[in-house]
């Protein structure tokens, strides 16, 4: 999704001339939005793995 989203750089300036809207905007969508979801999805295994693992957390509670 990185090298996707690294090509679509070069389109990030393309305007249509009669609407005056970026043209390859759908090209940046779809590949930033997968690269979100990884994060988060990594973020809650993480968080979860930490909650089940961690003694002290047990503990506080």
């Amino acid at each position: 999704w990185g090298s996707m989203l690294s090509r679509t750089q070069e389109y990030f300036f393309l305007i249509d001339p009669a609407t005056g809207r970026n043209r390859a905007l759908h090209l940046m969508i779809s590949p930033g939005v997968l690269i979100w979801i990884a994060v988060l999805c990594f973020y809650l295994i993480g968080d979860g793995l930490r909650d089940a693992l961690d003694p002290t957390l047990k503990n506080k509670k």
